[in-house]
């Protein structure tokens, strides 16, 4: 029988090494002549070009090696932030991990959450601390920091051919075993320090020099002397970790065998294995049987993904990462829609954390992303398979939903021949907790197998929130009353009826907007601290005082997501390169401007016909809808005392700060410097427009993020309402038309001031004959001092941009604020502007093509005239 594989997997924040600890692993194994460097893009695992370009491990490869007789299969994981969810999947296969940590940055901000998620899979962990080789680097040191910030069982094995009476004392600690022993015979055996390795209660630490070749052997010794091999099952089993494809486009799927062994062209569901494949780098051997422990790809499984388990294997892991940033995909005008969809989704088959989506009313693909770097990998990717570039709209945050309170939600579906009904006990849970799911119903009250469907259907489907249409989270629901007709009561019905609870509940709780927060770190030199403190202040963060390190010093702390995103490059900017900025998403938090949000986004959702709020009832004969704010008194089970004695009568305060509390804390923070006057200038065009305020404009009003009552007058559902019609807006960009129009900018040569009044009278005059709202914007922006202007002159209104800020920047904004509501066309020969206008829905319109329509129009009225 062949040895059992040990699958050992290499993790690091990015720059720690941990390529090149894999390629001093590979050197010292036997497996090269020379270890390659990621500065000279030779490593033999870094292998694809976009890798060897960055010099970042964007992908998860394998190498195998044999060290003492010992089979070891090494997963070299990603650094980078961008590409942690790649490295968590990887995680779920690993039989010991080690940690690579720089001996100069010590416990970065992606390490603390690297060490979290191992402990999150409870895998057992060796760290090995790099680039000892470095001026400065001080072993004691960095040992004392790692025992602070990682806590018990971190332990010196740098003597582990003949531990010191301090070592012994130090792993004694660790387990009752080891020192039950240690206290009988002053001695551990190797058996025990094994077990206690793997039960996560020692870690050992190492320290070297990867590029040097220093302290590799003495990791690959303690890897296999203190090595605990695992039992496995007799029956087949095995977990999916990742899909790639080759260069023939054929689907591997990769995988652990975690019990039995399989064989080439053994059926795997309705599916079978064609071929099994042990890689090495890009390099592989086929084998005909692959036995547990051993990580290998098969082909001819197609419908299987990452996360997936096979044969006896059924233990699902849900990943704790995931993305917070969302990217419309602009489709270049050559390419259908639809095909980009479909090879976006063949990515995404990689990359499960894409998460692609089709909008249909907006007709654009919508893509989940970690952050920016993943991207411009996203765009090569794309490039290299279908040869065809792709460019991406604006980054929006990923924001969600949860409530502050206890609410109860009803939801009744009774058209005619159906009947259900659905009362539920929605309540805040933990951060973190997403949605749970109860019940607090006698079977005498509701059948067991209507409870259970209930419960089906409520975790069946990502729910959505009421502020802004972003995903539910942090709820806890329990099935406290429902009903069912012997008779006319389907499945779907009780899907409808729980949908809309779900839905009515949202409607009359206090609801709150969650935003995503990082937590930073950020390395700078202690000259620069005051300046990045008040950065962090202005930005709505808080952080802890400054710890500091020789003549540099170490600041972190949280802040959100939003308004820190893309401080990395202000900080290498005002430090001259010698500042570093590192970060990871965190958790959600109420939201620090979430009335902005709100109104940005414009989410109505009376009008969400995919998730409504009302109930139909029957009544002679016929179904008919009932508004959500009317079901409650209509409603045919009364659960009134079962709610009370959940809730403790009286409806306790969730323990989170609410909304409005948040928002008040956040807004002493507030600086006149982020102020932006582009929302109240389009407020007064509104205002000039339809002579309404702000309030008025506004499809839903919010006091503390409680829905105010339904007024007096009842409307019809909105299944009934008439659609609004979109008002159309031309926003032109004044100095690009003058200087694309010959006889403006011949004029602009001699008097710029009668360029601008010509083009002004040749508005109002377009915008005299087609009806509509023009807003004609110039820039103003080198004026010193200047802070905007709006004046309407004539029938358009003409915008001079205030300091600082250019007619591109000016029309961006509007656009974006604007294009939900309005038809929005922009008059401009600036590709990029185009194209980002492009991606926030609005129609692009060149100087040429704008000129061609004048022209039309000046020749249709004067043959008006004329006839």
């Amino acid at each position: 029988m062949k040895d059992v594989n040990l699958v050992a997997g290499i993790v690091a924040h990015v720059d720690s090494g941990k390529t090149t600890l894999a390629e001093g692993i590979l050197y010292t194994c036997g497996n090269l002549r020379a270890p390659g460097r990621v500065d000279h893009k030779n490593t033999l695992l870094d292998n694809f070009d976009v890798e060897r370009e960055r010099g970042i491990t964007v992908f998860s490869k394998q190498a195998n090696v044999k060290y003492d007789s010992n089979s070891i299969t090494f997963l070299d994981t990603p650094g980078h932030v961008d590409f942690s969810a790649e490295m968590e999947r990887t995680l779920q296969v690993l039989d010991i991990a080690v940690l690579v940590i720089s001996c100069m940055d010590g416990i970065a901000g992606h390490t603390s959450t690297l060490w979290k998620l191992l402990k999150n899979y409870n895998i057992p962990t060796i760290i090995f601390v790099n680039k000892m080789d470095q001026s400065g680097a001080n072993k004691d040191i960095i040992f004392d920091i790692l025992k602070n910030k990682l806590g018990d069982g971190i332990v010196d094995f740098s003597r582990f051919n003949d531990f010191d009476v301090n070592d012994l004392e130090e792993m004694s600690l660790c387990s009752e075993e080891i020192l039950e022993e240690y206290m009988d015979s002053e001695h551990i055996s190797d058996e025990l320090i094994s077990k206690a390795i793997y039960d996560r209660k020692i870690f050992p630490v190492l320290f070297g020099s990867a590029l040097h070749i220093d302290g590799v052997k003495e990791l690959l010794e303690v890897m296999t002397r203190f090595r605990r091999v695992k039992d496995y099952s007799e029956s087949f089993g095995a977990r999916v970790y990742k899909i790639t494809r080759d260069t023939n486009g054929n689907k591997l799927t990769h995988v652990k065998i975690t019990g039995g062994s399989i064989k080439v062209k053994t059926p795997v569901g309705d599916e079978k294995i064609n071929q099994i494949r042990i890689y090495d780098g890009a390099g592989f051997i086929s084998v005909e049987e692959v036995c547990a422990g051993d990580i290998c790809a098969f082909t001819g499984l197609d419908r299987y993904k990452s996360g997936d388990c096979l044969g006896e294997e059924n233990s699902a892991i849900l990943p704790l990462l995931v993305p917070v940033l969302i990217y419309k995909v602009l489709v270049p005008s050559d390419t259908d829609d639809i095909v980009c969809y479909k090879n976006m989704q063949n990515i995404a088959q990689e990359l499960p954390e894409l998460d692609i989506n089709w909008d249909e009313s907006h007709r654009e693909i919508n893509v989940h992303v970690m952050g920016d770097v993943q991207i411009d990998i996203l765009k090569r990717i794309y490039k290299d398979r279908f040869g065809c570039d792709i460019e991406f709209g604006n980054g929006n945050i990923i924001y969600k939903e949860t409530i502050a309170d206890y609410v109860m939600g009803t939801g009744h579906y009774e058209p005619l021949k159906h009947y259900s009904e659905v009362r539920l006990l929605l309540e805040p849970g933990s951060r973190g907790s997403g949605i749970t799911v109860d019940s607090a119903v006698v079977i005498d009250d509701l059948d067991l197998n209507w409870q259970r469907l209930i419960l089906t259907h409520i975790e069946e489907k990502a729910h959505r929130g009421v502020l802004t249409g972003s995903i539910l989270t942090d709820v806890k629901i329990t099935l406290i009353g429902g009903k069912a007709h012997l008779k006319h009561t389907e499945g779907g019905d009780f899907r409808q009826s729980t949908y809309r609870a779900i839905r009515q509940g949202l409607m009359k709780a206090a609801n709150v907007l969650l935003e995503p927060v990082m937590e930073f770190w950020l390395d700078i030199p202690t000259v620069y601290v005051g300046r990045a403190m008040s950065d962090i202040r202005r930005l709505y963060g808080n952080f802890d005082p400054p710890e500091v390190v020789g003549d540099n010093s170490i600041i972190r702390g949280k802040a959100p997501v939003s308004s820190m995103m893309g401080y990395g490059k202000e900080v290498s900017a005002y430090t001259k390169g010698m500042g570093h900025f590192s970060y990871e998403v965190c958790e959600y938090a109420p939201c620090h401007n979430a009335e902005e949000v709100i109104e940005s986004i414009g989410y109505e959702p009376d009008y969400d016909t995919d998730n409504p709020s009302f109930s139909i009832f029957c009544a002679h004969g016929a179904g008919f809808p009932v508004m959500w704010d009317e079901v409650d008194e209509m409603a045919h089970v009364n659960c009134q005392d079962l709610y009370n004695r959940l809730t403790g009568s009286v409806a306790a305060k969730a323990d989170v700060e609410t909304q409005d509390v948040y928002i008040a804390k956040q807004s002493t923070r507030k600086s006149s410097a982020v102020q932006d006057i582009t929302l109240d200038e389009i407020e007064q065009i509104y205002q000039n427009t339809y002579h309404k305020s702000k309030e008025d404009m506004l499809p839903l009003r919010y006091a503390g993020y409680n829905r105010t009552p339904a007024p007096a007058k009842k409307e019809k559902p909105y299944l009934y309402k008439p659609i609004a019609r979109k008002e159309k807006y031309l926003l032109v960009d004044g100095y690009n038309i003058i200087f694309a129009w010959d006889k403006l900018n011949a004029l602009a040569q001699v008097n710029l001031d009668s360029a601008r009044d010509a083009l002004i009278e040749i508005c109002s005059n377009y915008n005299g004959s087609t009806g509509g709202n023009l807003i004609l914007v110039f820039d103003a922006y080198k004026v010193k001092g200047n802070p905007g202007s709006i004046q309407k002159i004539n029938n358009i209104y003409v915008v001079y941009t205030k300091e600082a800020e250019t007619a591109d920047q000016y029309i961006e904004k509007t656009v974006h604020s604007m294009t939900k509501k309005n038809d929005i066309i922009v008059a401009t020969s600036d590709r990029l502007e185009q194209m980002i206008i492009y991606g926030d829905g609005a129609t692009r319109l060149s100087a040429r093509e704008f000129q061609a329509e004048v022209e039309r129009e000046n020749n249709r009225i004067r043959d008006e005239y004329l006839s």
